[in-house]
Parts: C-alpha cells; structure tokens; sequence
C-alpha cells in the first residue's frame, strides 16, 4: 500500500493517472470539531491490478501540495468517479474552488440503475464485486498518525472496488440510454450555489411552531450570528449553541447577560464573551427588525387546494412507472411533490428533465383527465381515454 507524501510522487501519479479514461476518488475527513471538513486522506485509483494503480495520499504531510490533484480534476479526458460525492466535494471546493469533471457518482447512478434509494457503497460492492468489506475502521480517527495497515486497507478498498463498480454501471447506463439522467443529477454537485451557506438564509433551517414575522425576525439574527460565527472561527455551529436553545432565545428575547443565564439551554460557553454579546446584539436587531423586513415563511403549499383522490391516483402512478423503469420513487418525486402536483403547482422536479420522460408527462395527463389507471393482474396499467 503505497502513500504519496510529496508533491513529486502525487504529480508522477496524477500524469500516469491521466493517461486513462477514469480515475476513482474518495476521502477521510474530521468534521465532529469544525464547520468545515478536516481533510484527512485522499485514495486514487486508475484502471488495473498493478501495486501502484492504486495510492494513498496524505494531505497532512508537510509540504505537499494538492496541486496535481486539482490538475487532474481540471483535465476533461478522465471521468472522475466517486461513490456519494458530496461531502467529498464540497472539501475541494473549499479548499480550492475547483469541482472534478467530468464527474461521475456511483451512488446517483446506482439509483438510476435500480439498485434503490442512496445505496450503499458496501452494498455495491456486495452485488457487484461480489465480495465484503472490512468495517472495523470505519470510526477511525483519521487525522492521527502513523495509520495503521488496517486502516490503510479499509481506506484503499474503497477506490480499489469502485473501478469494478463504475464500469458496471457505465455499461448499464450506456446500454439503457440513462447515461443523461445521471449527468442532470450531478449538476447540482457542480454548482457553486450547493456549498454556499449564506448566514442570513440559515434561518430557513430552524425549525419552529410559531410563524409570527416578530418572532422569525428574532430566528433570522440569531441563526445569522450563529452561523458567521462558526463560519470565522471554524466551529460547529451547534457549539456556538444549538437549535433548542436559539429558539428558546427568540422567544424569551434577552436583553441583557444576567438575562442569559437565566437560559435553560445555552451552553456555559455562550453566556460570555463574544458568543454574549453577539446574541444580545442579534436580539436587538430582530426586535427591532421593521414589520416590513420581516422574514415571510413559504406558505405556497398550505394555500394549494389539493385533491386527496388525485393524489391518491398520483401515487398508484409513480408506483407503476418506478417499478417498470427499475427507479426508486423517492427518486423521481416524494409525497409533498405529488400533493403539490394534485394541487395544480407545475414547478415541481418531477415535471421537468428526465423524470418527466419517467413520469411527469403521464402525471399531467392524468391531472388533465386524458387517462387512468386500470388493475391488471399485479399489476398497473395506463389507459388512454
């Protein structure tokens, strides 16, 4: 098992890597201590059963550079694949606002592919490799050194089955013309736009009972702190305090920090200092917020005039159209989607792309009373009317 520590040996691997059609990426990474991931380990792996077709790279290794790496991401003649890809590439992105492509993932063409909903990379690799995984050092810690051999075997197999893995499922994807479902999947993990967490949109995240604009303006300033704060100083944000205790703050709104410990589940460390005072500062901001700047929940949904038996038909579709095209439903469209749907909103996922091709089109069809649904046998199916 072989570990680059240099940027040397990392940029010989990245040039030989580039001379095939695809290489498998994964990562170990820390996050229980941070906001952002700790990168701790990066496994390659290109085409073949050579000893050095497959490496392990240590990112903490004084001087080494990821350059070579974020050279390789750039070069569009190798596929990159990962299994489940986007924790593994919000850290690259982070760390160097670059994204692989082209991108391929294992898991969102596992779905595709029929294998069911956010499959495990131990379960492809069961079906597919035919073999098992070793899990003992799944909880590792991964920032400490020197690894061990098991850990660096745990860590190297899951590059090394994913080379068997990607070209099964490329195959069946060619093979069954879904290789566009899977690309407009992954379109989301390349955009900038799904790792930018804008502080004063984190109140959207908090969940409460009460949809007063006074009291969510108090839920906005201070899921706003929060997360800046953690974002500065590179902390969970359920550290600086957690979601119980910021919604027991909008609602007891202290004012000052005797009022703060007075709190039932702020953490000590939030009572003082700079957490202290930007709580109270948030306080004041909400309470004083504007009835006119108020934040406005979405409310579209709960004013939609749905039809439960429409829904109900909805539902006895896409189990139909799943089964026969071998995709999950969740896949396609979860059940707010179908109520929606029912209800007359058009702007829905499952009406557009390739789950319009699966599903969609039939959906609206069936809204517009142009089908319906016979039994036949144990099975579904559509009749024109």
């Amino acid at each position: 098992m072989k570990t680059l520590t240099t940027t040397e040996a990392l940029s010989a691997f990245c040039k030989e890597a580039a001379k095939h059609d695809y290489v498998t990426v994964d990562t170990e990474f820390l996050r229980e201590r941070t906001y952002y991931s700790k990168l701790c380990l990066i496994q390659l792996a290109f085409a073949g059963d050579g000893k050095d077709d497959a490496v392990l790279v240590d990112p903490l290794a004084d001087g080494l550079s990821l350059d070579p790496l974020y050279e390789l991401f750039r070069d569009e003649s190798v596929v990159k694949v990962f299994h489940a890809a986007r924790q593994d590439l919000e850290i690259f992105w982070v760390d160097a606002g670059v994204f692989p492509k082209p991108l391929f993932d294992t898991q969102v063409a596992a779905m595709v592919c029929g294998f069911g909903e956010q499959v495990g990379y131990e379960t492809l690799v069961r079906k597919i490799v035919k073999q098992g995984l070793d899990k003992t050092s799944r909880f590792t810690d991964w920032s400490r050194r020197p690894l061990s051999d098991a850990q660096k075997t745990y860590a190297l197999a899951d590059v090394t089955h994913l080379r068997k893995i990607y070209e099964h499922l490329a195959a069946e994807l060619e093979h069954s013309g879904r290789s566009h479902w899977v690309a407009e999947e992954l379109q989301v993990l390349t955009d900038p736009a799904t790792y930018d967490i804008r502080p004063e949109e984190a109140w959207r995240r908090i969940k409460t009972r009460t949809t007063s604009g006074k009291f969510l303006a108090v839920v906005r300033e201070l899921a706003a702190f929060r997360e800046d704060y953690a974002q500065r100083n590179n902390v969970p944000r359920n550290r600086v305090f957690k979601d119980d205790a910021l919604v027991e703050l909008a609602s007891t709104k202290p004012r000052t920090a005797s009022d703060l410990g007075g709190s039932r589940l702020l953490l000590r460390e939030a009572r003082k200092g700079a957490i202290a005072e930007g709580i109270l500062e948030a306080v004041g901001r909400g309470v004083n917020c504007p009835p006119d700047k108020h934040p406005r929940p979405d409310r579209s949904r709960e004013k939609l005039q749905v039809n439960p038996a429409l829904a109900d038909l909805l539902r006895v579709l896409l189990k139909a159209k799943t089964e026969s095209a071998g995709v999950a439903a969740k896949l396609i469209a979860p059940s707010a989607d179908l109520d929606a749907i029912a209800g007359g909103q058009r702007d829905v996922p499952a009406l557009s792309g390739w789950r319009r091709e699966v599903f969609g089109e039939d959906a609206l069809r069936l809204c517009d009373g142009e089908i319906a649904l016979a039994a036949q046998g144990q099975s579904v199916k559509v009749v024109a009317l």
